[in-house]
């Protein structure tokens, strides 16, 4: 894959990490900050990607929906999504939409 095309892959891949909302906060989890990482392996995608706790109950299914999402995104022919709580989460990684949504800024 060229370089472009992989950019214009990334772009689509995080526009669809963004369509998936913690049903919790009703925010999407690219907001969150939950995702640390996106890489892109002729036609993998691979995200890593935390939750805001590492009990948080959530987190299988924000990673389940961020999968099926991806796996549904053209170009993509497998997706993996990694739970990852290196380095742990903390609210400033939050969009300041985030953060105004959930008063704290």
């Amino acid at each position: 894959m060229d370089t472009e095309a992989t950019g214009d892959l990334e772009a689509a891949v995080r526009d669809v990490l963004s369509q998936v909302i913690d049903p919790e906060l009703g925010l999407p989890i690219t907001d969150l900050g939950l995702i640390y990482g996106v890489e892109i392996d002729d036609g993998t995608v691979t995200v890593d990607m935390t939750t805001t706790t590492p009990i948080c109950p959530l987190g299988s299914y924000l990673a389940q929906e961020a999968e099926a999402k991806l796996n549904a995104l053209a170009g993509v022919d497998r997706a993996v999504v990694r739970t990852v709580h290196e380095p742990p989460w903390s609210p400033e990684l939050m969009s300041d939409r985030a953060r105004a949504v959930l008063g704290m800024g």
